[in-house]
């Protein structure tokens, strides 16, 4: 029986690992926004196989998106 609240399936690496552990140790270092975004980029791509398909990789890259925009103001480069 899968545990949807503690360890979803869709969330579960064949190995194991679950991608909250990912995350976690992805963004230790990370603050704000930063952290939220590169957090849900993994989140999304890990899990587009088993959940949402082609919808989630949308998410990751709206995320990755926003990152990068992050990024570039942070570094003097707005670029749209």
């Amino acid at each position: 029986m899968s545990d949807m609240v503690n360890h979803p399936e869709h969330y579960q690496m064949a190995n194991g690992l679950e991608t909250i552990d990912i995350i976690e140790s992805v963004c230790a270092e990370l603050t704000g926004i930063e952290a939220v975004c590169a957090g849900n980029v993994i989140k999304y791509v890990s899990r587009f196989k088993h959940k949402n398909g082609l919808e989630d990789l949308k998410k990751a890259e709206w995320y990755l998106h926003r990152l990068i925009l992050a990024e570039e103001k942070k570094n003097g480069k707005e670029n749209n």
